[in-house]
């Protein structure tokens, strides 16, 4: 199984629709304008496609999209991962706003809209109408072939990014190398100025200190002497007086108790004057003015000063400056070592197209396997005697998918010679190449569901038959999903579903119904006529229908 369960509400034309899904090959149905690929849009959005306001329906404020799955084993390490629930189911939601804003769940955890895209990759296989115009652009030749050889190209477009970086990095030293010279001179100028006065990473707030001190000398001497002095004086002094006014509160504690209390203060203020004058008479004993030292402060100041002005910064940051100018030194040898930065890009080169190399062998390998099953497929769909080629030359210049360039070369008929994939005229051609192409990558994809959107366009007759049939064995091993026009690709279907659209209220809507027996005949049958529904159109229908079921399922019951 694959895709369970498909539910819209409000989404373009639909008001609320809940479908449920069958394992094997469907149909989708419907007349022109009913909406048909209005389900692959629905599809495409709750796998993170683009959101957009259009997809509303007229009034409504906002639509929902939720797609159930069987969970399959390979995601669930990607889900553990990304902090998802597991189940045995995969319920992923999209819901767009009026303001055309979205927000998406995965098993009812909030997600990202890449988030979706990448674990819908391993969900749904999508196979648009226009689905030949990728087989006309290199690198999605270059894409459909290294899927069809299983390779991923991931770690070779790793090693051409590195490569890149270098030889940037290489360009830029040989570029800079002509002013290398100049500045490295004047670097290593301002440098050893800065390196001669040394700054220190906190002397000039040190300096600055200091100097204010021994410039103040006199004033803070004759500032600590008066404080001395009315601390110690005899018979006046703090001290004396603090002492006196403690013995006095002692002498009546009998009396009050509560004087205990402040004279304890009294003693312990005494005790801290006490420390005050001791400190203050040891600042004494070294301080005096020292005229010489002052001028070797000026004189260091002034240096400082002179180196900051010169170069226009501040001087509390001639310390960080000093840093900076070595540090963008030691980076512009580092740049400008063309020897080194040439040998690693040498070394980021040779890793490059060593893997090129080992990319393009087992695209050269797969690349006839490619031709021949899409050669077969051709046969089957009308173009006998086409052939289907891989075309790899050399590029002239790599690129990030590698040394090869990739086309894909195509003949409608046999002794007409392989020309590319554009130059075709004929659109029934096209739609026949791109889905033989499209069948054949899908036979070795990993996806459990297939949807195939009107890539029969261009197609008729016998040859659509013939689609169906393939299609038909595609469900055999996985879901396959395809909207058609052709009643013969319908009709090999296992189930069928069919567009309708409906008038409510002045407004269009539309619906999905599964059809079955008469109903499957009845809509086969307007396919093949138009609207004008006649016995031989029925009769018409049925026959196809019959040739369309499985050859195992007609054995089983004429036996």
């Amino acid at each position: 199984m694959g895709l369970r369960a498909i539910s819209l509400r409000d989404f373009i034309i639909v008001k609320q629709m809940s479908l449920e899904l069958k394992s094997g090959f469907t149909s989708l149905t419907g007349e022109t304008g009913a909406g048909k690929s209005i389900l692959v849009d629905a599809i495409q959005l709750a796998l993170g496609a683009r959101a957009d306001i259009s997809y509303l329906r007229e009034g409504a404020s906002r639509t929902e999209i939720t797609l159930e799955f069987d969970c399959p084993a390979e995601c669930r390490p990607w889900l553990e991962e990304g902090g998802f629930e597991l189940t045995e189911s995969l319920i992923l939601k999209r819901v767009i706003d009026g303001h055309g804003r979205s927000r998406a769940w995965i098993n009812g955890s909030l997600a990202t809209a890449s988030q979706l895209r990448e674990l819908g990759s391993a969900l749904i296989d999508i196979h648009g109408q226009h689905a030949w115009q990728s087989l006309t652009r290199p690198e999605s030749a270059r894409e459909l072939l290294d899927a069809y050889a299983g390779q991923e190209i991931d770690a070779l477009v790793g090693l051409w990014n590195r490569w890149k970086q270098a030889e940037r990095a290489l360009d830029a030293a040989r570029s800079a190398q002509a002013s290398r010279h100049t500045e490295l001179e004047r670097l290593d100028w301002q440098i050893g100025e800065l390196e001669k006065l040394a700054p220190g990473e906190s002397e000039w707030e040190d300096l600055n200190a200091l100097h204010s001190r021994l410039a103040h000398a006199q004033s803070l001497i004759d500032s600590c002497q008066e404080a001395l002095a009315l601390l110690e004086g005899e018979g006046t002094g703090a001290l004396t007086s603090v002492s006196r006014a403690a013995c006095a509160l002692e002498g009546q504690f009998h009396v009050e108790p509560k004087f205990r209390e402040l004279a304890d203060v009294l003693r312990s203020s005494y005790a801290q004057t006490k420390d005050v004058a001791h400190s203050l008479q040891t600042y004494l004993r070294h301080a005096s003015p020292d005229p010489d030292r002052l001028a070797q402060l000026d004189q260091r100041i002034s240096q400082w000063v002179a180196l900051a002005r010169r170069y226009r910064q501040d001087p509390a940051r001639l310390h960080e400056v000093l840093a900076s100018w070595k540090v963008t030194r030691s980076k512009l040898d580092a740049l400008t070592d063309i020897e080194t930065l040439t040998a690693t890009e040498e070394e980021a080169r040779t890793g490059y197209l060593k893997e090129a190399m080992a990319v393009s062998s087992r695209r050269r390998e797969a690349s006839p396997r490619l031709s021949q099953a899409v050669s077969e497929l051709i046969q089957v769909l009308g173009m006998k005697g086409g052939r289907f080629e891989v075309s790899i030359t050399k590029l002239a210049h790599p690129i990030a998918g590698g040394i090869d360039g990739v086309e894909f070369l195509v003949s409608g008929h046999a002794g007409a010679t392989p020309r590319p994939v554009g130059k075709i005229a004929s659109g029934g051609e096209l739609s026949r190449l791109a889905l033989a192409v499209a069948v054949t990558t899908a036979r070795l994809g990993e996806s459990r569901s297939l949807i195939f959107d009107e890539v029969d366009a261009g197609i008729g007759g016998s040859t659509g038959q013939k689609v169906g049939h393939l299609m038909q064995q595609l469900g055999e091993r996985q879901q396959v999903l395809a909207v058609t026009h052709l009643p013969q690709v319908a009709a090999c279907a296992n189930h069928h579903l069919v567009v309708r659209k409906l008038q409510e209220s002045g407004n269009a809507l539309s619906e999905v119904q599964e059809v079955d027996d008469l109903q499957r005949i009845v809509e086969i049958a307007r396919m093949i006529g138009g609207q004008t529904e006649s016995a031989a159109s029925l009769a018409h229908a049925k026959e196809m229908l019959e040739q369309g079921r499985p050859a195992g399922s007609k054995k089983k019951e004429r036996s």
